[in-house]
C-alpha cells in the first residue's frame, strides 16, 4: 500500500506542471502564460463591472461552486456558478439538460464577461453549448478538460487548460488547484497584501 499511495502522490503532483495550455487558435502556450491571462482577465472582468460565470457537471459543478465563493469571497470578484438545483431541474426539463447552463449564460451572461467551463471528458454537451452562448454574447472563455486531447472543449476558449490524464480525481484536483492558483496569484502570493 505504501509504494502504491506514494506513487499516487507523485502522479497526482506531477499534474498541475504538466497542464497543457492553448490559445484560441489551438496554439501551444506556456502554462504561466495561460494563468497569468487568466489572472489579468479575472481583474479587468471584475474592473469592468462584469463577472465572471462558473459551469460543471458533477465534481466539476462543485468545483464550480468551491470557486465562485472563493472568487467572490476570497478574491473580490464578481462570480457565479449556475448550478441551483431547481434551475437546473426547471430547464432540463423545459429546454433539455444539454441546454441547463447555455440558458443562464444567455440570459444573465453580457459582453465583457468571463465564462469558466469545467468538464473533465471535454464532452459534455451542456458545456459545450454554454460555452457557444457565452461566444454569442460576447464573453471571454476558459476551458478545463482531461482525458483526450482531442475532446471538443479543449479548442473553444480563449485559453485552454488540459490535464493530461483519463483519471477523473487527477482530472477534478489539479482543474481546482489550477483555479485557485489564479485566485492566489491574483491576491499577490506569496506575498497577499
Amino acid at each position: 500500500m505504501k509504494n502504491a499511495i506514494d506513487t499516487y502522490f507523485r502522479t497526482l503532483a506531477g499534474m498541475g506542471p504538466s497542464t497543457a495550455a492553448t490559445d484560441g487558435a489551438g496554439r501551444d502556450m506556456p502554462l504561466a502564460d495561460a494563468v497569468a491571462w487568466v489572472v489579468a482577465t479575472a481583474r479587468e472582468t471584475h474592473a469592468a463591472g462584469n463577472k465572471v460565470m462558473f459551469v460543471g457537471n458533477g465534481g466539476s459543478a462543485g468545483i464550480a461552486s468551491h470557486m465562485a465563493i472563493d472568487f467572490s469571497k476570497c478574491g473580490g470578484v464578481r462570480a457565479i456558478a449556475f448550478n441551483d438545483a431547481s434551475s437546473l431541474t426547471c430547464l432540463g426539463n423545459d429546454l433539455g439538460y444539454e441546454n441547463v447552463f447555455a440558458q443562464p449564460v444567455s440570459m444573465l451572461g453580457r459582453p465583457g464577461d468571463l465564462l469558466v467551463a469545467i468538464s473533465s471528458s471535454g464532452r459534455s454537451p451542456n458545456i459545450l453549448n454554454a460555452v457557444d452562448a457565452a461566444r454569442a454574447g460576447g464573453c471571454r472563455v476558459l476551458t478545463l478538460s482531461g482525458f483526450k486531447a482531442d475532446n471538443p472543449l479543449r479548442g473553444k476558449g480563449d485559453v485552454n487548460l488540459y490535464v493530461p490524464s483519463s483519471a477523473y480525481g487527477f482530472v477534478e484536483i489539479t482543474h481546482l488547484a489550477l483555479l485557485h492558483a489564479v485566485l492566489d496569484l491574483r491576491q499577490g502570493w506569496p506575498n497577499p497584501a
